[in-house]
């Protein structure tokens, strides 16, 4: 993923101007890279180590916004409806 597209959604998605990792920038930034690594697959099937990486970066924004539905409902159901998740 480019530095661009990193702090381009970093900006959108953070809580005030200094936040680099709150649970939102870390899943949005996640999602990004899950998307980009979903369209290389359906190019290069057989990439496993790829889609390794994929699978663990799923499990890891699975278990952030796990966490951030346990914390703060409201926050978590923002997030999800702005980037499209579980619809």
């Amino acid at each position: 993923m480019d530095t661009a597209v990193k702090a381009e959604t970093r900006k959108e998605y953070q809580r005030n101007d200094r936040d680099t990792g709150s649970v939102e920038v870390q899943v949005a930034l996640l999602t990004k890279h899950v998307e980009a690594l979903t369209v290389h697959l359906q190019g290069h099937k057989k990439d496993n180590s790829t889609r390794r990486g994929l699978i663990t970066m799923v499990n890891k924004r699975k278990k952030l916004l796990t966490y951030l539905s346990r914390t703060d409902s409201p926050r978590y159901k923002t997030l999800i409806q702005r980037l499209g998740l579980r619809h």
